[in-house]
């Protein structure tokens, strides 16, 4: 893991600032109780920090930023649990639009995502698996010089706050504005309230095509290896705050006139936290690092580190629940939070099994 910038410390630190003021446990279990999970006001700051146009290049009103910046903006959101729509809109949609080459729609959005003037998402998996269909039900018919969809998508980020939904229809990346004819959105109960997914339905919705027909699906492809890159961060910051958040306690929490982090149990399970921890930190920021670089083996890289930093994430969680004992199993307990974000990160773009068969797929390539 090479050693981070001057201008990338400073980015982190304000970014982790930010966070300690806007992102409090409080403020995260008020807006997990909303619909649309989020604050105007703190998005608005995030736009005037330049965080929405991190990965937007410079020409749309951005700063054209690496994955290693966009990671190390993700940890600090997922130490503080951030409700916002971060990932859907400032990194998967950039990065769509970017792979999509489509320049009268990135000059359209990109600039409004940038002063947060509009918030976007991608609708792509449907029933049964949170990656893109193989082949998907979803279809496009031409009308006119636009185009109608039907069908359904699920598990999509912040559809209830986005104002423009990129769907996916068989090879095809459609553009659908919010209060279309014809689309419903529906609020997902999930396990994590802090990270909002609904169900997209589009009948016979009119849509705009994005890109070349036909290209949708590869430039999906890409968008989502490049926001599972940004994921990465967000699970090493999670896991990281989950493992201080345990060692603290385990030193103020007396039993029988002794710290608890002195008995030999706690003490094991702490280090074994610990170490995990540091170990996704250091991956996420590896692959980070390789993709900004190009690096031939970024790919099998991510498909690894995928895999550990969501079994990490998970573990860390659950065992810093454990040293809380009690008090950890609580509703009133900040550490379940964490464990729900972890199980969702660890679903969201493929789960854990998944992302090993692609590393033994692409040992075997190459």
């Amino acid at each position: 893991m090479s050693a981070l910038s001057t201008e990338q410390r400073d980015l982190a630190e304000a970014v982790t600032d930010l966070m300690a003021k806007r992102s409090p446990e409080a403020e995260v279990r008020r807006l997990m109780a909303t619909d649309t999970g989020y604050d105007p006001a703190v998005w608005a700051e995030l736009a005037a920090m330049g965080l929405l146009g991190l990965a937007i290049p410079e020409e749309f009103g951005g700063s054209g930023a690496g994955a290693v910046e966009v990671g190390l903006v993700m940890e600090a959101m997922g130490r503080a649990l951030l409700c916002a729509p971060y990932l859907s809109t400032a990194v998967l949609t950039t990065h769509l639009l970017a792979a999509l080459g489509d320049s009268d729609e990135q000059a359209d959005v990109l600039p409004r995502i940038a002063a947060g003037e509009l918030i976007t998402t991608v609708a792509f998996a449907e029933q049964g698996s949170a990656r893109p269909p193989v082949a998907s039900t979803t279809t496009a018919r031409a009308d006119g010089s636009g185009w109608r969809l039907s069908g359904s998508k699920t598990y999509v980020l912040d559809a209830a706050s986005a104002g423009r939904i990129y769907v996916l229809a068989g090879d095809g990346v459609f553009a659908v504005d919010a209060g279309a004819p014809g689309l419903e959105v529906d609020v997902l109960s999930t396990v994590d309230p802090t990270r909002k997914q609904g169900r997209v339905m589009v009948n016979d919705t009119p849509a705009r095509l994005v890109g070349a027909a036909g290209s949708g699906a590869a430039a999906l492809d890409h968008a989502l290896d490049l926001a599972a890159v940004a994921l990465l961060g967000e699970q090493a910051g999670g896991a990281m705050c989950a493992m201080r958040m345990a060692a603290d306690y385990a030193k103020t929490r007396f039993q029988f006139g002794r710290a608890i982090g002195s008995f030999q149990a706690i003490k094991h399970m702490c280090a074994d936290m610990l170490l995990e921890a540091e170990s996704a930190l250091s991956a996420a920021r590896h692959v980070a690092a390789a993709f900004d670089a190009a690096d031939e083996s970024r790919f099998v890289d991510l498909a690894a580190a995928q895999a550990y930093c969501s079994d990490a994430f998970v573990t860390v969680a659950a065992n810093s629940i454990q040293v809380h004992g009690g008090i950890g199993f609580t509703w009133e307990h900040p550490a379940h939070l964490y464990l729900r974000r972890a199980r969702t990160d660890a679903e969201l773009f493929g789960d854990p099994a998944w992302h090993r068969e692609r590393y033994v797929r692409l040992r075997e390539a190459q």
